[in-house]
């Protein structure tokens, strides 16, 4: 039963562009919530398929919804700041409009949150990957995903439990809008992965955060190829791809997480880098083999040449230092 939406405890940003046919399904996992003291804020931003159409169905046929519109594109990172100024609940979430929650996320989170005080708490997710017939195949929980959750801990920190920096995307966590606000936390504009950098300022600037090992968040790989993280052979994206996570690298290091630095570089080594320089070895563009040869390097001297790879990635890796 829905509560109204003065005595909400979370609110979750919906940004979509574009996503007609899934966002019906994102929506449906939040009126399917176990927790219903929610409200969400969908952000169109612009499009000019049927998800504005959406939205205002669902806006219309329960009061826990609110629209708003962009009047032109302005991008992912955006439209979460659009929502995140008309927050007005204790707590914010995200969800985009391609994914979805499970039914219990809310209750998780929200729950773990309102026992502990801390500033955040974050769980596990996994892929909707295609299926031959349109359907989709829900994945399983991969081995950096339950590094950065599994076991449960309370009120920890980042210096004692770096591998959660592992855990980069926005909509597996829900957060203290007093933690936005004090820390001045916004997404980058204009910038594809902007989640990346935040989600490392988030551990940085934290007193304390939670992890659950639940699976929270379902992310979809579209059977289209249109997701930004199935673009990643256009130098663009790459480019961005790159700047996300030397950026996410810096705000760690800034803060003096050094635990946190090495793990993200062994992470970064043996998971993001291997299918990148599979595609720059038979990219037509060598801009993109430098792109990518420029940030191994770097990741080899911010403590590379000491991480535990095994000998596909450590090969890999070399091969990219020398473009």
């Amino acid at each position: 039963m829905s509560l109204p939406s003065d005595r909400a405890a979370v609110t979750i940003i919906v940004p979509g562009y574009g996503v007609e046919a899934y966002i019906g399904e994102a929506l449906d996992s939040l009126r399917a919530q176990t927790r219903g003291d929610w409200v969400a804020i969908l952000v169109d931003d612009a499009s000019t398929d049927g998800t504005a159409q959406v939205f205002a169905d669902a806006a219309a046929s329960d009061p826990r919804f609110r629209v708003v519109r962009h009047e032109r594109r302005l991008g992912l990172g955006a439209a979460r700041n659009t929502g995140l100024d008309l927050v007005e609940t204790p707590l914010v979430g995200f969800l985009d409009g391609d994914d979805a929650f499970t039914p219990a996320a809310l209750e998780r989170l929200v729950g773990v949150l309102d026992e502990t005080g801390s500033d955040f708490a974050l769980g596990a997710y996994v892929r909707l990957r295609p299926e031959a017939d349109g359907s989709y195949s829900t994945g399983i929980v991969q081995p950096w995903v339950a590094a950065a959750t599994d076991p449960e801990r309370r009120a920890t920190t980042i210096d004692r439990h770096p591998a959660a920096s592992g855990n980069i995307v926005a909509w597996s966590k829900v957060s203290r809008l007093e933690f936005w606000r004090r820390t001045g936390l916004r997404f980058p504009v204009g910038r594809l992965y902007e989640d990346q950098v935040v989600a490392q300022r988030m551990y940085a600037a934290a007193r304390a955060f939670d992890v659950v090992p639940d699976v929270v968040a379902l992310w979809r790989e579209r059977a289209d190829g249109s997701s930004i993280t199935q673009a990643k052979a256009a130098i663009a994206v790459l480019g961005d791809y790159l700047d996300g996570m030397a950026g996410g690298i810096a705000e760690l290091d800034a803060a003096g997480h050094a635990a946190a630095v090495q793990e993200r570089v062994r992470l970064i080594l043996s998971m993001d880098l291997p299918p990148l320089v599979r595609i720059a070895q038979d990219h037509p563009d060598d801009a993109y083999r430098r792109a990518l040869g420029a940030f191994t390097r770097d990741l080899w001297a911010r403590g590379g040449a000491s991480a535990p790879l095994d000998d596909e990635a450590a090969s890999l890796a070399t091969a990219a230092r020398l473009w």
